[in-house]
């Protein structure tokens, strides 16, 4: 599904830079940039039908465009959905469980264990002040 999502996505592309250039080949009412962009070329290549022609074709190409992003969107919903079901992409991996407390203090090798010190033993002992600095 992903590869036809891929090449749709391709395919959306190249329509979409085709309409640019179909809607920049047409003739504007005062000349613009389809008359410096090739309104004269478009002409001599197709004729007194130049304008039918890539009025046409413009139509075409736009409902081609709205129909693959559209087909492309629900695609992608289609993929999410299907995805999220069949448990992503990653494994899950199971935790280790925890040991009871009794079993713990039976067999200390077995869970090292962290011992974490207290407030008393990290704090420095401020000495009690003397007589004389309480004079000060």
């Amino acid at each position: 599904m992903s590869v036809l999502l891929g090449i749709l996505t391709f395919i959306l592309i190249l329509v979409s830079l085709f309409l640019v250039m179909i809607v920049l080949m047409q003739k504007s009412k005062d000349g613009g940039m389809g008359a410096a962009l090739g309104g004269g070329a478009a002409e001599a290549a197709f004729g007194a039908e130049t304008s039918n022609v890539l009025s046409r074709s413009t139509i075409y190409a736009a409902i081609l465009f709205f129909v693959l992003a559209f087909g492309l969107y629900l695609g992608r919903i289609y993929e999410r959905k299907h995805a999220a079901s069949a448990g992503g992409a990653l494994p899950t991996i199971a935790a280790p469980a925890v040991p009871a407390a009794g079993s713990a203090a039976a067999d200390p090798a077995a869970s090292p264990s962290v011992s974490v010190p207290s407030t008393a033993e990290t704090a420095p002992a401020t000495p009690a002040p003397t007589p004389d600095e309480s004079k000060k």
